[in-house]
């Protein structure tokens, strides 16, 4: 069942790079490599757990309100403490932006 769940998580996590790739603007689209594009999926997957969002959601009508900008800039200190590159955090919204509407599209699906 574990592996299961695995394979679910990395079939949404491709549409999910697809869907953000979409959308980014074409300068975005050259500065954020997939692999990057996969590391701060990761990393804000790991932020909501971490931070009680989705327990917050789930007891309040399944809405929450998220201040992208704390968001963003987390990925931002979080990359730049990893190695990863330094990001601008403006850029970084919209990555945390399309994330959430690629969510929000895929709840309406099921």
């Amino acid at each position: 069942m574990a592996n299961e769940d695995f394979l679910l998580d990395a079939e949404d996590d491709v549409r999910a790079v697809e869907y953000i790739r979409c959308h980014l603007s074409q300068e975005l689209q050259e500065k954020f490599t997939d692999d990057l594009l996969y590391y701060f999926l990761d990393v804000l997957a790991e932020y909501y757990s971490e931070s009680g969002l989705w327990d917050e959601a789930a007891s309040e009508d399944d809405y929450v309100e998220i201040d992208l900008e704390e968001v963003a800039a987390h990925l931002a200190k979080r990359a730049e403490k990893e190695g990863m590159g330094k990001f601008n955090v403006e850029d970084l919204l919209f990555i945390v932006q399309y994330q959430l509407d690629f969510e929000e599209e895929e709840m309406g699906e099921e």
